[in-house]
């Protein structure tokens, strides 16, 4: 665990989730972020208190705020609501992008609890959550078939990334969820069998002295291994 933490001080701790560990379970038997840092905090002789802020899909790699106190997590979970605390990822997706050509996506997302699968839907529909994010090309991978594009998330819907950017036209390779019959033989041949989606960098106002805080970690995205 002392590996995967970025940053801890007594009101909150940021760590680096490795792909393939849920951020929290109530699956027996399942590793969760969650169960490991409450045992991590009892290790220390500490209240093992530890406040979900946002969450990570399992397949997703990347950076993770936790509130050590309940004040802590009612701070940042405003700071996610009016979004003082921004989170952004990169993502390897289907099609050769032109250079630095972004967008905004705004849908409506439904989640279908019984399948655990989000879909785009019309405004007004039952269940349906208004998703909306930024996206930015910033390198294209000219003869495979690929680019990779940053992601501000504005908010935090269930597979929110994947949902929109495969509604879009650029789903994520590696992901079998919601990729496309055209994804998925790229991914093979590319070699890439995990989501190909990292939370690289995440930003806050620390919840009790106002400081700002980055923090950021370096992807070695699968095309570059």
């Amino acid at each position: 665990m002392d590996k995967m933490i970025v940053y801890e001080d007594n009101v909150l701790l940021i760590t680096h989730k490795p792909a393939g560990i849920a951020t929290q379970t109530s699956r027996i038997g399942h590793a969760d972020m969650v169960s490991e840092l409450k045992n991590y905090r009892k290790r220390k002789g500490e209240d093992t208190y530890i406040g979900v802020i946002h969450r990570l899909d399992q397949p997703v790699e990347g950076l993770l705020v936790f509130a050590k106190t309940q004040s802590a997590a009612e701070n940042l979970s405003r700071q996610l609501q009016d979004h003082t605390l921004k989170k952004s990822y990169l993502a390897l997706v289907q099609g050769e992008l032109d250079q630095n050509s972004d967008g905004k996506l705004t849908d409506f997302l439904q989640k279908d609890n019984r399948t655990n699968l989000s879909k785009v839907v019309n405004e007004g529909t039952c269940g349906a959550k208004k998703a909306v994010l930024n996206w930015k090309c910033i390198e294209t991978y000219r003869g495979k078939g690929c680019s990779a594009v940053e992601v501000e998330l504005f908010t935090g819907r269930h597979h929110q990334i994947r949902v929109q950017l495969a509604n879009a036209g650029m789903p994520l390779l590696g992901d079998m969820k919601y990729g496309t019959d055209v994804s998925k033989a790229l991914s093979k041949q590319l070699g890439i069998t995990n989501t190909a989606l990292f939370a690289h960098k995440l930003a806050l106002l620390h919840p009790k002295t106002g400081k700002y805080l980055e923090y950021k970690i370096e992807w070695q995205a699968p095309l570059m291994q």
